[in-house]
């Protein structure tokens, strides 16, 4: 399985996944949430940040089953899900995951059947070679 690439303005963000927590940079300036990270805001310039914490609740705004899968090392997890998450508490803020029955579940674990534009979902985070990776769980009323 692929693993994060992980650079000087995106390591806070694993470093906070580790702990189990799911947050997006903030400008301290304006107050701008932006994703993904990166040193200078877009809308006043301003290059203090902070990271805020986010609900980790959200919607599936788009998603993909790719056929055939898209990378060789995925052919053996095959039908597996794509999803792009908008987030509750930051809608302009969108993340791409899988959708997954459980944190250490498997990417083929959700039917195809099941994956719906709108749906509720909760992130939880995935041991991928030492990375906590965000992944996401249908919400339960």
């Amino acid at each position: 399985m692929l693993t994060p690439v992980i650079d000087e303005d995106g390591a806070p963000f694993w470093s906070y996944a580790a702990e189990g927590e799911l947050r997006v940079q903030a400008c301290d300036g304006c107050g701008e949430l932006r994703f993904p990270p990166r040193p200078c805001c877009p809308h006043c310039q301003s290059f203090a940040s902070s990271w805020r914490r986010m609900s980790g609740r959200g919607r599936v705004w788009s998603y993909v089953v790719p056929h055939p899968p898209l990378l060789p090392a995925y052919a053996a997890v095959a039908p597996y899900n794509a999803i792009v998450v908008e987030l509750s508490d930051a809608p302009r803020i969108r993340l791409v995951g899988n959708l997954v029955t459980g944190p250490d579940a498997p990417l083929n674990s959700l039917p195809p059947e099941r994956l719906r534009i709108g749906a509720k979902v909760q992130v939880v985070f995935a041991d991928v070679d030492g990375i906590a990776v965000p992944r996401w769980v249908l919400e339960r009323p």
